[in-house]
């Protein structure tokens, strides 16, 4: 019988996907990873102009606050020096005294032992605390009024001295707490500074000329409202003169006398009528420093921060003005924008870290920034927090 085939069709094989998924995942694993890297990578959008110029302005902010908390420290520091040195100095003067003391004791021990009326024991004298020795009663008994003056002397000056030890010990600890102070401030001013410089050293040659742009723009608009601030106190000078006259003119009644009073009244809101002679040296003074760098700590000859200069112009004006612009607006009277004088002092942002010297018309001298010199510039260039009169 013939062998009949077999009518099952054959299987198809069935085709295997691995071999194309594992290449697909390694290729998906490849653009993910190329991706991720690019992303990286990809720096991120550059700061326009405006938002340089915040930051950098802000920075400078920053710096001149650190730079006020720097001179704090360094007037706290150099104080605390000075009377380190004077209770190191007395320390000294104390121990010397206590020497003194303590030699005339060993020449009673001396002189006593010689002649037997003292035991040999007698050389606690010579110890850093004899009068353990002379509390003895039996001994007592045998001091004479020389010798228990002696003993009362060196127990006073081993207390006085022993008490300044300790005076200065805490002293110079406080004087390492202020010099931590000091450096930590200088150290952050350095930064702030450094931080600037590094924006600006990144700017192109055109994004520089943009920069100074509105630069030039920010100071024409401080200008501006400078001028207004002069014609408003001119306008405010001349009324008051008007009323003044008028006051003192008086009105012939017949009689012979007048109903005047003759007085007038100062207003304080001219721009220089009333400037007292103090502030006349004190803004001389300012004049002559125009040109000068800006040094952060510096309170001239050659250099000024912006409250190293008020300082040394009032100064030269026969008024001690305090160091810092947190102490310098504490001094004097407070007065309103509109009320200034030449000579006043106006301060600059809510932490108040910038300080100028008022010159009339809406200006100011003042040390502006690092990189820049003292010179003349409308008060408005920052926003005002106050102003004072120092006399």
């Amino acid at each position: 019988m013939p062998i009949l085939a077999s009518h099952r069709k054959p299987r198809p094989r069935t085709r295997t996907t691995a071999p194309a998924v594992g290449l697909t995942t390694a290729a998906l694993a490849s653009v993910t990873l190329l991706s991720t890297q690019n992303a990286a990578a990809a720096p991120g959008p550059k700061p326009g102009i405006e938002e340089v110029r915040k930051k950098v302005d802000d920075l400078y902010r920053q710096a001149g606050t650190a730079t006020q908390k720097y001179n704090r420290a360094k007037e706290a520091s150099d104080a605390q020096r000075a009377k380190v040195d004077a209770l190191l100095k007395d320390a000294a003067k104390r121990a010397d005294r206590l020497n003194e003391a303590r030699t005339t004791l060993g020449a009673y021990a001396a002189a006593q032992y010689r002649t037997g009326t003292v035991a040999p024991n007698a050389t606690f004298f010579l110890a850093d605390d004899p009068q353990a020795y002379f509390d003895q009663r039996h001994l007592m008994e045998r001091l004479t009024s020389r010798q228990e003056q002696a003993i009362s002397e060196f127990r006073t000056q081993q207390a006085s001295a022993s008490k300044k030890r300790a005076e200065a010990v805490r002293g110079l600890e406080t004087l390492t707490e202020s010099q931590n102070t000091l450096r930590a401030s200088k150290d952050d001013v350095r930064k702030k500074l450094g931080e600037a410089r590094t924006l600006l050293s990144q700017l192109t040659a055109e994004e520089k000329a943009r920069l100074d742009a509105l630069e030039r723009k920010k100071e024409q608009e401080a200008e501006r409202r400078a001028k207004e601030l002069a014609q408003r106190q001119a306008a405010a000078e001349a009324e008051a003169r008007h009323a003044e006259q008028n006051s003192g003119s008086g009105t012939d009644t017949g009689t012979g006398t007048g109903t005047g009073s003759g007085t007038g009244t100062d207003t304080g809101t001219g721009s220089g009528s009333s400037t007292t002679a103090e502030a006349e040296k004190a803004l001389a003074f300012a004049r002559a420093q125009i040109g000068k760098p800006y040094v952060w700590g510096a309170t001239g000859p050659s250099s000024y921060d912006c409250s190293g200069l008020t300082q040394a112009a009032w100064r030269a004006a026969g008024v001690d003005l305090p160091r810092t612009t947190w102490d310098q607006v504490k001094t004097g009277t407070r007065v309103a924008t509109e009320n200034l004088r030449p000579g006043d002092l106006v301060f600059f942002y809510d932490d108040i870290s910038h300080v100028g010297i008022y010159k009339g018309d809406g200006m100011m001298i003042h040390a502006p920034k690092p990189g820049a010199n003292v010179r003349e510039e409308s008060i408005y260039y920052m926003p005002i927090y106050g102003s004072v009169r120092p006399a």
